[in-house]
């Protein structure tokens, strides 16, 4: 299985994200059968390394943000992946009106996994403080435990995904 996360600019949400949730991967055993990977809707900050905030963020609970680079979400994308999670409703109808219809489906709110089915969105820190970033990981970090749930139970329905 492939997971692809996307927010806007790939350097707050969404690497904080692939981040979180490869270390619940690896963890579980799981980094043979399942790859992690972010990508923002617009190419702000090709090849940047995630904001600081998020890095010093993570850091501090045991996550490497540090080797991932902003890329802009492609058309292969679409193709290569089998979800497509992104972190807000501007995030989705953005990389909706981009994805070919038949691959709409794979096409999700990261919040769906949430444990609160309150939680709608994960929100962009971006131009708030440190404690914008907190939240943002305590959200990705209780999303990413729905997911790799999901994930656990579903694997076997992409097994025959070429690779």
């Amino acid at each position: 299985m492939k997971v692809l996360f996307v927010c806007m600019g790939n350097i707050c949400r969404s690497p904080t994200a692939e981040g979180v949730f490869r270390q619940h991967v690896m963890d579980s055993g799981l980094q043979d059968r399942v790859k992690v990977d972010s990508a923002g809707t617009h190419n702000y900050h090709p090849d940047q390394a995630p904001d600081p905030r998020a890095i010093q963020v993570a850091a501090r609970r045991g996550y490497d943000l540090t080797p991932i680079r902003a890329r802009q979400i492609q058309d292969s994308d679409f193709e290569k992946f089998d979800l497509i999670l992104v972190m807000d409703w501007d995030n989705l109808s953005l990389t909706q009106s981009q994805s070919p219809p038949q691959h709409q489906s794979k096409v999700r709110r990261f919040a769906e996994f949430s444990s609160d089915a309150s939680i709608q969105v994960v929100p962009d820190p971006f131009f708030g403080d440190i404690g914008g970033f907190e939240h943002v990981l305590d959200l990705v970090e209780d999303c990413s435990a729905g997911l790799l749930k999901f994930v656990t139970a579903h694997q076997h329905e992409y097994t025959s995904i070429q690779r």
